[in-house]
């Protein structure tokens, strides 16, 4: 297949307010050319809409129904993602006709992992054919339903784009990347046959939690709260003996399975301070377990930028982390990239999730496609 443009979108379980877009021209196994990418802020009626959705998914639980608020979220999430396409198409000189597909992953609102006796359960708000019907062009959505169908943990799908990424740096296995979104999750390379992804633990989301609740702003921006913190090592040492951290892969977490919780009781500045070094901390358990222990980590998302949570990495989990700009790929944009990337790759019939991934008996398609 000749490459094609495709555009990706992703708004992460944080929740920061914006959503992520971006162009790549890719035929779903390289990428020939990385196009624009923008971040395109939600209103704030809509951030306030999908916050309270998020409190609601947290009640319903895959039990009974489906709150009724479900329906409104999905429809404004789907036209505020389908103007950011057509604004971002636009300002790259292209017009929809020549973009290929859409990869729409949705708002994730909740997430259940597997168990030995029964499937997960996953659930990403974003209607596919609204979207196609607005932009007239073929969207790829619903990634993870298909995985959990088979018996999967629905997550991580990153590893087959950071396998693309890591094949123009390093396929030695001393390198692996990890995404800091609201959760943490890892890819790893032998460079060969063999690629494990799962996710390591919290990232970004109970930090920012913990500085809302407090009135703080919406982030520990620049880590300078939790840098100017101390570490509560005796509660740090309690967190880190979470079973999680320590069961073998596939494995994977939705955004509250750890909360800001964990800092109760604590100053502003510790509590920022303590859930930064859990981060870090869980990493490196996750590096433990990894057939080959890396050298170095490749950093996307958010929490690349919090210098503290970078450094913490480097000292905690014993590896070298760099941000994902330094390399010249974009940082924020790699996890929007993926779905384009999946997208493509949905369009061919091509797997998405693996035994090594995310658990799934064997390598599995995924991905529904809207024609308009």
């Amino acid at each position: 297949m000749e490459p094609i443009w495709a555009v990706g979108l992703m708004t992460g379980t944080v929740l920061d307010g914006n959503i992520d877009v971006a162009l790549i021209k890719t035929d779903g196994e390289s990428v020939k050319t990385f196009g624009a990418y923008t971040l395109a802020p939600y209103s704030e009626e809509t951030r306030l809409l999908l916050e309270e959705t998020l409190r609601q998914a947290r009640s319903w639980n895959f039990e009974g129904p489906e709150p009724l608020i479900f329906k409104k979220a999905e429809e404004a999430l789907t036209r505020a993602q389908s103007a950011a396409v057509q604004k971002l198409v636009e300002s790259a000189g292209l017009s929809m006709a020549q973009i290929g597909v859409v990869g729409f992953h949705g708002q994730t609102v909740l997430h259940r992992a597997p168990t030995g006796d029964r499937l997960g359960d996953t659930r990403q708000l974003g209607d596919g054919q609204l979207m196609a019907n607005i932009i007239g062009t073929k969207v790829a959505y619903d990634f993870r339903t298909a995985d959990v169908r088979a018996g999967g943990q629905g997550a991580p799908l990153a590893a087959i784009y950071h396998t693309a990424l890591l094949r123009g740096v390093d396929r030695s296995g001393d390198t692996a990347i990890l995404n800091l979104g609201g959760v943490g999750n890892i890819t790893w390379w032998d460079g060969e046959d063999l690629v494990v992804a799962f996710d390591t633990g919290p990232a970004n989301a109970p930090l920012n939690d913990f500085i809302k609740s407090l009135g703080l702003g919406e982030m520990d921006r620049d880590g300078e709260l939790g840098a100017s913190g101390t570490v509560d090592e005796a509660r740090l040492e309690r967190l880190l003996q979470h079973s999680y951290l320590t069961a073998p892969y596939p494995k994977s977490l939705d955004r509250f399975d750890f909360t800001s919780a964990m800092a109760e009781g604590l100053k502003a500045a510790d509590g920022a301070a303590t859930l930064s070094a859990f981060t870090a901390s869980a990493v490196g358990k996750a590096l433990d377990l990894l057939p080959h222990r890396p050298k170095r980590l490749i950093v996307s998302g958010g929490g690349r930028r919090n210098p503290t949570i970078m450094s913490m990495i480097e000292t905690r989990a014993g590896v070298q982390a760099l941000s994902a700009d330094t390399i010249g790929w974009r940082g924020d944009a790699v996890e929007a990239e993926l779905f384009a990337f999946l997208a493509v790759r949905t369009l061919r019939g091509l797997p998405i999730s693996f035994p090594t991934t995310t658990g799934v008996p064997k390598a599995q398609t995924g991905g529904r496609i809207a024609n308009p």
